[in-house]
């Protein structure tokens, strides 16, 4: 019935495929030759070939082709594609470009198209149905979308079950933490980034950890605070499992009276010195009394001994933080509602009541309350010399944040980058705060709440009021709260100190470990950054507008340093509002505005105040009428606006929210070439002036302490094409709706927000 030319084209045809196919087929050796780069301890436990990942909903040209690994760390997607319109990557020593730690997922969803099925995946769930498309949500607002268009059925199945199951670990235990300090443990050799696990820092001066009485020491002496001692009674934690082993108690309480008094607290937990005022007031923090019937004798007797380490002898004021801030469950919730805002919903949908929507998720409103409330209490202990008692009914909360912003407000020593993590060292880690069930690292949602991420986002806007009084950037703020997501760090992976102990050690029996002497296994410190960034990256954790406390001056040949006074800081670093001239609040100030932080003032506070009707007003009013002192007391603005979103931590993922050349990035990268133009003309003139070496001098020429730098004296060159709003991180390969090409700048220069429609915006590009 046919000719015996026919099947020659057509099996001619069959060998040889269009050019599509082609493609897919010439890559297949390529492909499979990608293999993922695994740390100590960690495994592939699947993998699925010919996989698309997603860039973009409203086309696919910008997709890319490669293999989706699933390890016990991370969910990695392997490509030797090039990033689509991508100039600049931070990368991660410890993870990929195209990496999501397992920790970091929040929900994983499979679809079908054909049945038009979708599902989300829990640890142990059948699938059943082949998925064409796998999108996973993380919990820093990323969408990472996956295509099986080409590949296996059965393969990228399994690679979702396994995806399910391995972030979603029932056990503590199972966190790849554990797995990599085992592998470690029984082969030294091994090194991640060729750094030993533990320790408070890579280089320089180290961070400490408050596990050692000398630790604890060293900060009494640093605070002057006399009449406190470092208290040993929970050595072993014999008293309490939920306090660290070594903490500051008031000199005059013994040790037999905290052993009884112990078992009136909930959990045992006694109160716990933070800090001391140079006037003498402390700050302590304190569970609830849960024995009604000695719940007055007993608050009498620690009040009493926080009074007589006062010099003045001062009274005591006790803070209700549970009656006077939101609580974990309402933090939750305004959190759920914000990344619904900023991620889930389409901006061109929400364009019109984007204000008043970012409104009704109460984040701001949040934020503003903890500022609000810890400015409060900063004025007791500064201008009334009174000691403050922050009591919660556990104290592991509500507490950790408001006694990090009052230190933080008050001593600048943490407002340096060695200061600020020694403090989250001691407020957080230390006294119990439950980073394993607060961040959720179980998926345990019932106890989840970004307690910690507000933390961060209090001190964002104290930086952002205050730039030139802050050591670090707010980069690092984001880097560190990105490090809450990687299951390494043994710093943010447990619920208090003794359960690291008791976990490791279990898990050392288990695995034949020999500890020796250690009181548990030693995990990898997150203090330790050069185990996730080079020296070079790690500059951008430095704030180029940051004023020491001295900076050096060259006179008749020798360095000196000199301290600048308060006539020396111009007002404008303050970032002055508009309804301030010259120091002092216009009367359109004094009109009723909504949490005010001069204005409206608690009833309950407002009786323990010598005058009522104005006393803390005036302080307030006075403060703000100065010239700030950067390396003393600073207040937060809580008026209208002077509350922001964190842009940098909330949208860099959003690619409709990008500003090409845009930012604060423009601000931050034009005073680095400064301050390296300054840091170019000292070191010079050192050379000049010195007797050193030349070699000595040579090297010294050649260092700089910032990221951007002057390429020469006077260098006027513009904003390299890589910097963003986003920047150093890149929204492209993260899902987005719409253009991937950001906003151009020229729309926010003519009056354009970041609420206009991502649709008009790209067709006038």
């Amino acid at each position: 019935m046919f000719s015996l030319k026919q099947p020659k084209p057509t099996f001619k045809s069959y060998l040889l495929p269009l050019p599509q196919a082609e493609d897919h087929i010439a890559s297949e050796p390529r492909i499979k030759k990608l293999e993922p780069v695994l740390l100590p301890g960690e495994i592939v436990v699947n993998e699925v070939n010919f996989v698309r990942k997603c860039i973009a909903t409203d086309t696919s040209q910008y997709d890319l082709w490669g293999k989706l690994v699933c390890t016990n760390f991370k969910i990695s997607f392997i490509t030797d594609d090039p990033m689509p319109l991508q100039k600049f990557h931070y990368k991660n020593l410890l993870l990929g470009e195209h990496d999501v730690p397992l920790t970091c997922i929040e929900q994983i969803v499979t679809v079908n198209d054909t049945k038009r099925k979708q599902k989300v995946l829990g640890p142990n769930q059948k699938l059943k149905f082949n998925p064409t498309e796998l999108i996973i949500y993380c919990k820093d607002f990323r969408i990472v979308r996956f295509r099986f268009d080409e590949a296996g059925p059965e393969s990228a199945k399994k690679v979702c079950l396994a995806i399910a199951h391995y972030s979603q670990p029932t056990d503590l235990q199972l966190l790849f933490a554990f797995e990599y300090v085992g592998e470690i443990y029984h082969n030294p050799a091994k090194k991640v980034n060729g750094i030993d696990p533990g320790g408070g820092g890579a280089s320089g001066q180290q961070t400490p950890l408050f596990e050692t009485y000398s630790d604890w020491d060293r900060e009494i002496k640093r605070t002057g605070a006399s009449e406190w001692r470092v208290c040993s009674v929970n050595e072993g934690y014999m008293i309490s499992t939920c306090l660290p082993e070594y903490f500051v108690v008031p000199s005059s309480l013994a040790d037999q009276d905290l052993k009884l008094y112990s078992y009136s607290f909930i959990g045992r937990r006694m109160p716990l010195w933070s800090w001391n005022h140079p006037n003498g007031s402390a700050l302590v923090r304190m569970a609830n009394i849960k024995d009604v019937l000695q719940q007055r004798r007993i608050d009498q007797r620690i009040c009493n001994a926080i009074t007589r380490s006062h010099p003045l002898r001062s009274d005591v004021y006790k803070s209700d933080l549970d009656k006077s801030l939101p609580n974990i469950q309402e933090i939750q919730a305004a959190h759920v509602k914000l990344k619904q805002l900023c991620v889930n919903e389409p901006f061109e949908e929400t364009e019109e009541k984007w204000l008043s929507s970012l409104e009704n998720t109460h984040w701001l409103e949040y934020i503003r309350s903890f500022l609000k409330h810890s400015a409060e209490l900063v004025y007791m202990m500064e201008c009334k010399h009174v000691s403050v008692v922050l009591q919660e009914e556990e104290g592991r909360d509500l507490s950790c944040l408001a006694a990090s912003l009052i230190q933080v407000m008050l001593d600048p020593y943490f407002r340096t980058i060695v200061g600020f993590q020694s403090l989250i060292q001691k407020e957080w880690v230390m006294a119990g705060y439950q980073f394993l069930d607060r961040c959720n690292h179980l998926k345990r949602s019932d106890k989840e709440s970004p307690l910690f991420l507000m933390f961060l986002d209090c001190v964002w806007q104290l930086l952002e009021q205050y730039p030139a009084a802050f050591e670090f950037s707010e980069i690092y703020l984001t880097v560190l709260y990105d490090s809450t997501r990687v299951s390494l760090f043994g710093t943010f992976l447990f619920n208090c100190p003794h359960q690291r102990v008791k976990e490791s050690t279990e898990f050392a029996i288990s695995k034949n470990i020999q500890l020796g002497d250690e009181k548990g296994l030693r995990f990898p410190c997150v203090w330790d950054w050069s185990l996730q960034f080079t020296n070079r990256d790690r500059l951008l954790f430095h704030n180029p507008l940051y004023i020491g406390k001295s900076a050096p001056c060259v006179q008749n040949g020798a360095v000196k340093t000199f301290k600048r006074s308060k006539k020396n800081y111009s007002s404008t670093l303050r970032g002055v509002p508009p309804a301030l001239k010259n120091g002092i609040i216009g009367e359109q100030e004094f009109l009723p505005r909504r949490n005010s932080l001069i204005l409206k003032l608690k009833p309950d506070f407002l009786q323990h105040t010598e005058s009522p009707t104005g006393s803390m007003e005036q302080y307030f009013r006075d403060w703000f009428a100065k010239p700030v002192d950067l390396h003393g007391v600073i207040l937060p603005r809580v008026s209208g606006t002077q509350i922001k979103l964190w842009k940098l931590c909330y949208f860099r993922w959003v690619p409709e929210a990008q500003i090409n050349r845009g930012g604060s990035i423009t601000a931050f990268h034009k005073v680095s070439l400064l301050a390296d133009e300054v840091d170019m003309l000292n070191r010079s003139l050192r050379q000049y002036k010195s007797n050193s070496s030349l070699h000595g001098s040579c090297l010294e020429l050649d260092q700089s302490r910032m990221y951007f730098r002057a390429n020469s004296l006077n260098d006027t060159s513009g904003a390299p094409d890589f910097l963003s709003s986003s920047f150093p991180f890149s929204p492209v390969g993260n899902l987005c709706r719409r253009s991937i090409l950001g906003t151009p700048l020229s729309k926010f220069l003519s009056g354009a927000k970041i609420w206009l429609s991502t649709e008009t915006l790209a067709n006038e590009d």
